[in-house]
C-alpha cells in the first residue's frame, strides 16, 4: 500500500501547476501566507476530490461534487473536512445538543429525578421504582403520589426538552427569551403619523393605513388625529396604533366590544404586532428576523423561565440536589467533577440503572474538556460561539467516532485558543493521528507547526505571487530551507515584533465594579494612547469585560444608543475621548450580493472609472450587478442559476448567457487598463493596486485593505465566505478611512485570526501607526506576536468558566 498521497498538477485558482505528496497517517500542517493557496489546494482540491472518488465509489450520482482542476490525485482516504463556516444559528441550538451531552441529561434526570408533589409536596421517587421505562416521545402517563395520590405525569425525556411542547416553558416556546416590540423605534414621538411619525411606512403605505386607522376608531367611536405628534395622543390612540384592535392592550378600553370584520372595516393590525407576526412567520430567515429587530424588536431573558427555556414543572426536578437547568449552566469542567461524584452518592439498584449512561456522559465531557472548551456550558447558544469553538466542538465528536484510515482537514483549530491550551489540543490531533488517521491542518501557530510529522510551506506571497510549494518535510527541514518566510519564522532568523515600551499612560478609562459572567467585582484600568491587549484563557472574562460592558457603555455615551451595559458600576475617562469604534468578528452581511468591494465602498468609485471609460454611453449604475440595467437578466447578475433537485440540495451552476460574469456583452466590452469590470472583481485586493494605481479614489481605500492583511482578498468575494477574522479587518479598513477628529478609542477582538506570522507583522504597524497618532487601541487576543509588542497586558484568569474572572496580573509584557 502506498504511504503517501500523490498530488499532479493541481491548478485550481491560483495553485501554479502544484505537484507534491503527503505521508499518510501523519499530522501534517500546511502554512503560509494568507491568500498563498493554502485552502485551496487542502480543501478545494484534496478534499473535494476525497469526497467525489468516495461517492463514485459507492455508485452515487457526483454530477454536484466536481473534479477539481487537477491532473491526478492517488492515494486518497475518504475525507471529513472541519472548516470554520458550519455555524448552526437556530436560537434552539446549544453546546448541550449539538454535543448531544444534553440528551444523555435528560435521559439521566428522566431515569432517577426526584421531584415534590404539587399537592403534598413530598418527594416522589424517580419513575422506575414502579417498574415503568421513561421514552423520549411517550404521552406521559398519570400515576398517584404514594403520599397523597395525587396525579402526577409520569417523567420521561421529553419533559427535558425545550424543544418538546412537554418540556418547554410555556410563555418563550423553549427560547428562553421572548421579543417585544420597542416603541421608541418603531415610531418617531415627536411626528405625527401623516407627518411621518411611523418609521418605516412611506407615503402610500400612510395613506391606506391612515384610512383603517379612522375606520378602527369611528367603529369603537372615538376620533383617531392624525395630526397630532404621537407623543401626545390618548392612551387608547397610542395603543390602536401600536398593537391593532385585536391586542389586549387595546381590547381594555372597550372590553365589550367585537372588533371589526374587514380591514375596510377597521380591522387594523397594529405597528408592531404586523412586525412581531411578520417575524414569527419568518422563522427560517435569519437575514429578515435580524433586520426585524433593527427596526424595532428587542430580545428579553423570559421573565417565566429566566432563561432557562424550561417548564417550572421540569426545572423542580433534582437528582442528588441538582436541577437539570443548573447542571446545563455549570461549565463542562465542573460537570465533569459533579459526574463523577455520582459514582460515590448513587447506590444500589440506582446506580446499575444509570452506570451505562453516566460513562457516556463521563466520556462526551471529557472530549470536550480535551480540546479545549471546558469553559463552555451545555445552555449555551450555539450562535453565540466563536468559529474556533464550534470548530473544536465537532472534532470532539470526531475524536469519539472510532474511524481509521480517515483524511481529516481542519481549518486553523487554535482560532481563539489561548496559548496555555494549545499542547492540549496538539495531543488531540495525535490521538486523532495514532487512531490510523490522516490528519491535515491548516495552521500558522508556530507550536502546531513544531509539533507536526510534515509540515508544507505554500507561498512565497499571496495571490498571484502564491500557489507553490516552498518548502516540505519535516519542521526542522522547513526551518532550514532558504526563501521560506514560515522557516525563518520556526527558526528565529525572522524575530517577534518587540513592544516599544511606551509604559503606563497619565490618562485611562477605569471600569469599576465589573461583575458580568464570571467577572469578579473587577476594577481596570485601561491607559489611553497605548497598544493594549486584554489576555487570559479562554473563558476567562475577556470579552465581557471588552466587548459587553466596555463596547455597549461606549455606544450608550457617545451614540446615545444601544443596549444598558452588562453589570458594573461605572466607566470614567470618557472626556478623554472623542469616539469609540468596536470592530468584531460579526458577518458584515449574510446577503451573497454583499461583497468585500461593496462593503468598503470602493466599488462605487470602480464603476465611476468604468462609466467614464464608456464615454457618456454607460452610466454607473450599468456597472452594478444589483440592479437591472447593465446586469445579466437571466441569473439577475448572480453569475449562477439554481437548480432544485427535488430530493437532492439545490445545486448551483454558472448562468449559461453570461457564463458567471453576471454583467451583459456591453458592459463587458468597457475595459480599464485591459480588465473589465468583471475581470476587476475576480481580482484580489494586491492585484487591482496595480489596475487602479492612478486612481486615488479607488487606490486609497485598496491599500487600507492590503495593510491590515486583505491584499489576498479578491473584491468580488462574497461577504457570507469571510471568516470571522477576514470581516473583522474589513470593518477596520474601513474604519480606517473615516475622517476622524479627537482621540478615537478602537476595540478589536482578536484581529490576527487566520493571518501568518508576517501578515500578523503588518497588521501590528497599522496598530502602532494609529497609536503614535494619538488614538488608543484595545484587543482580545492570544498571538504571542501580539502580547510582546504591546505598551500594556491586562491579564484575566487565572482560568477559564466560573475559576477566572480574576484580574491576575497588568502592565508592560516584561514585567
Amino acid at each position: 500500500m502506498d504511504s503517501c498521497i500523490h498530488v499532479t498538477g493541481a491548478r485550481l485558482n491560483n495553485l501554479k501547476n502544484v505537484s507534491l505528496s503527503l505521508p499518510k497517517n501523519k499530522l501534517v500542517v500546511m502554512t503560509g501566507l494568507s491568500g498563498s493557496g493554502k485552502s485551496t489546494l487542502a480543501f478545494d482540491t484534496l478534499h473535494q476530490e476525497g469526497q467525489r472518488q468516495y461517492l463514485e465509489s459507492l455508485g452515487m450520482v457526483t454530477g454536484f461534487v466536481s473534479k477539481p482542476a487537477v491532473d491526478s490525485i492517488t492515494g486518497l482516504s475518504p475525507s471529513i473536512s472541519v472548516d470554520q463556516h458550519h455555524t448552526n444559528r437556530s436560537p434552539r441550538s446549544t453546546v448541550g445538543t449539538v454535543t448531544e451531552v444534553f440528551t444523555y441529561l435528560r435521559l439521566l434526570w428522566s431515569r432517577i429525578g426526584v421531584r415534590p408533589c404539587p399537592g403534598c409536596g413530598q418527594d416522589i421517587p424517580p419513575a422506575y421504582a414502579d417498574g415503568t421505562e421513561p421514552d423520549e416521545d411517550a404521552e406521559p402517563e398519570q400515576r398517584p403520589c404514594p403520599h397523597c395520590g395525587h396525579l402526577v405525569p409520569d417523567l420521561v425525556m421529553g419533559s427535558f426538552s425545550f424543544n418538546k411542547p412537554a418540556g418547554a416553558c410555556p410563555a418563550c416556546t423553549g427560547l428562553g427569551e421572548v421579543i417585544r416590540p420597542d416603541a421608541r423605534r418603531l415610531v418617531d414621538g415627536t411626528k405625527s403619523v401623516a407627518g411621518g411619525g411611523v418609521r418605516g411606512w412611506n407615503a402610500k403605505f400612510t395613506e391606506w393605513s391612515l384610512t383603517q386607522l379612522r375606520a378602527a376608531a369611528g367603529h369603537y367611536g372615538f376620533t383617531f388625529d392624525p395630526d397630532r405628534p404621537i407623543d401626545e395622543l390618548s392612551q387608547p390612540e397610542r395603543d390602536l396604533l401600536l398593537h391593532g384592535v385585536e391586542s389586549p392592550e387595546f381590547r381594555r378600553h372597550f372590553p365589550g366590544a367585537e372588533p371589526p370584520k374587514t380591514v375596510a372595516a377597521g380591522r387594523f393590525e397594529g405597528v408592531a404586532t404586523a412586525l412581531l407576526r411578520r417575524y414569527t412567520d419568518r422563522a427560517d430567515d435569519p437575514e429578515y428576523r435580524e433586520r426585524a429587530e433593527r427596526q424595532g424588536l428587542v430580545k428579553q431573558p423570559c421573565a417565566e423561565c429566566g432563561g432557562t427555556r424550561l417548564r417550572a414543572e421540569s426545572r423542580a426536578v433534582t437528582v442528588h440536589g441538582l436541577g437539570i437547568t443548573e447542571a446545563a449552566r455549570l461549565p463542562l469542567t465542573d460537570l465533569a467533577t459533579w459526574l463523577a461524584g455520582l459514582r460515590e452518592r448513587a447506590a444500589g439498584d440506582e446506580w446499575l440503572l444509570v452506570e451505562p449512561v453516566v460513562a457516556d456522559l463521563e466520556e462526551r465531557v471529557r472530549r470536550l474538556v480535551d480540546v479545549g472548551v471546558g469553559y463552555l456550558t451545555l445552555a449555551q447558544a450555539t450562535p453565540s460561539l466563536s468559529a474556533g469553538e464550534t470548530q473544536r466542538l465537532r472534532l470532539a465528536a470526531l475524536l469519539g467516532s472510532g474511524l481509521t484510515g480517515v483524511l481529516y482537514v481542519l481549518d486553523e483549530p487554535t482560532i481563539g485558543l489561548h496559548p496555555s491550551d494549545t499542547a492540549r489540543l496538539i495531543d488531540v490531533l495525535r490521538r486523532l493521528r495514532d487512531l490510523g488517521n490522516t490528519v491535515l491542518v491548516i495552521e500558522h501557530d508556530l507550536e502546531v507547526l513544531r509539533a507536526a510529522d510534515h509540515v508544507v510551506d505554500v507561498g512565497p506571497g499571496a495571490g498571484r505571487d502564491g500557489g507553490r510549494i516552498v518548502a516540505a518535510g519535516t519542521p526542522r527541514e522547513v526551518a532550514q530551507t532558504e526563501g521560506s518566510v514560515t522557516g525563518a519564522y520556526l527558526s528565529g532568523r525572522l524575530p517577534a515584533p518587540r513592544s516599544r515600551a511606551r509604559g503606563d499612560g497619565d490618562t485611562a478609562v477605569v471600569i469599576r465594579g465589573a461583575r458580568a459572567h464570571n467577572l469578579k467585582d473587577l476594577t481596570v484600568r485601561i491607559p489611553l494612547r497605548r497598544l493594549v491587549t486584554v489576555t487570559g484563557p479562554s473563558g476567562s472574562g475577556k470579552s465581557t469585560l471588552l466587548l459587553d460592558i466596555l463596547g455597549r457603555a461606549a455606544r450608550r455615551h457617545f451614540d446615545r444608543a444601544g443596549e444598558h451595559p452588562a453589570e458594573h458600576d461605572g466607566v470614567d475617562g470618557w472626556e478623554h475621548l472623542s469616539k469609540a469604534v468596536l470592530i468584531d468578528q460579526e458577518p458584515i452581511s449574510r446577503l451573497p450580493r454583499s461583497n468585500a468591494a461593496t462593503y468598503s465602498d470602493v466599488f462605487t468609485p470602480i464603476r465611476e472609472v468604468f462609466a467614464a471609460r464608456s464615454r457618456g454611453a454607460l452610466t454607473a449604475g450599468h456597472f452594478s450587478f444589483n440592479v437591472p440595467g447593465g446586469r445579466c437578466e437571466r441569473c439577475e447578475g448572480a453569475g449562477v442559476l439554481t437548480v432544485r433537485m427535488h430530493f437532492l440540495p439545490a445545486v448551483q451552476v454558472r448562468c449559461p448567457t453570461c457564463k458567471g460574469r453576471r454583467f451583459r456583452p456591453e458592459v463587458l466590452s468597457v475595459r480599464h487598463e485591459g480588465h473589465d469590470i468583471a475581470e476587476v472583481l475576480a481580482a484580489t485586493v494586491d492585484e487591482a493596486l496595480t489596475v487602479f494605481a492612478d486612481v486615488p479614489a479607488v487606490a486609497t481605500r485598496l491599500r487600507r485593505m492590503a495593510d491590515v492583511g486583505l491584499g489576498y482578498l479578491p473584491l468580488g468575494q462574497p461577504a457570507p465566505t469571510l471568516s470571522g477574522g477576514e470581516a473583522q479587518r474589513l470593518k477596520l479598513a474601513k474604519e480606517l478611512g473615516r475622517r476622524t477628529t479627537g482621540r478615537v478609542l478602537y476595540l478589536l477582538d482578536e484581529p490576527t485570526t487566520g493571518l501568518h506570522s508576517a501578515d500578523t507583522a503588518r497588521l501590528l504597524g497599522v496598530l502602532q501607526r494609529l497609536v503614535d497618532a494619538g488614538h488608543s487601541v484595545v484587543t482580545i487576543e492570544h498571538n504571542t506576536d501580539v502580547v510582546q509588542a504591546s505598551d500594556w497586558l491586562i491579564d484575566l484568569g487565572p482560568v477559564g468558566g466560573t475559576g477566572g474572572g480574576r484580574l491576575v496580573a497588568q502592565g508592560p509584557p516584561g514585567n
